[in-house]
């Protein structure tokens, strides 16, 4: 029975370890993306600085990540092996957002500061906003809806 339990355990940690190192990104070089991403990254970085590129495997599924600065703020999408688009994160001044927005953030960041913001897009549609908040040195992450209302989840 001991023995059995210890396989058991020991395997469950397996699977949770190549569930981790599969879900991790990897930086590649822009010679490795298929050319459907390729074709995708030279649109969508027209006129932006690339700072790199990163490989991810989620659900069984090869995502390439171009991570770019466009007009003074950041830029990251997310395509799959097809050169669809499945996210993209833009950084967004506070000053910008809609009220609703940032009064949501600044709730939910509590004491904290907003550091940085970004809006998330799914599939050419706005799903939520982040910020990084530091709190007494810690860093941390919150997130609210388009409408600025908090989220059933986490995007």
């Amino acid at each position: 029975m001991n023995i059995r339990y210890r396989f058991t355990l020991a395997f469950t940690a397996m699977i949770a370890l190549a569930i981790t190192v599969s879900a991790e990104e990897k930086k590649i070089k822009r010679s490795y993306l298929p050319a459907a991403v390729e074709k995708t990254v030279a649109a969508q970085s027209q006129g932006a600085t690339i700072r790199g590129f990163s490989s991810e495997t989620e659900n069984g599924q090869i995502y390439y990540e171009v991570e770019m600065t466009v007009a003074g703020h950041t830029k990251d999408v997310l395509i799959a092996a097809n050169g669809d688009i499945a996210e993209v994160e833009e950084q967004a001044p506070v000053d910008t957002l809609p009220s609703p927005v940032r009064d949501g953030l600044r709730a939910k960041a509590g004491k904290g500061k907003l550091l940085k913001v970004e809006s998330i897009t799914k599939h050419e549609k706005l799903v939520a906003y982040e910020a990084a908040v530091i709190t007494a040195g810690k860093r941390s992450e919150v997130q609210v809806g388009p409408d600025g209302q908090s989220l059933d989840h986490e995007e």
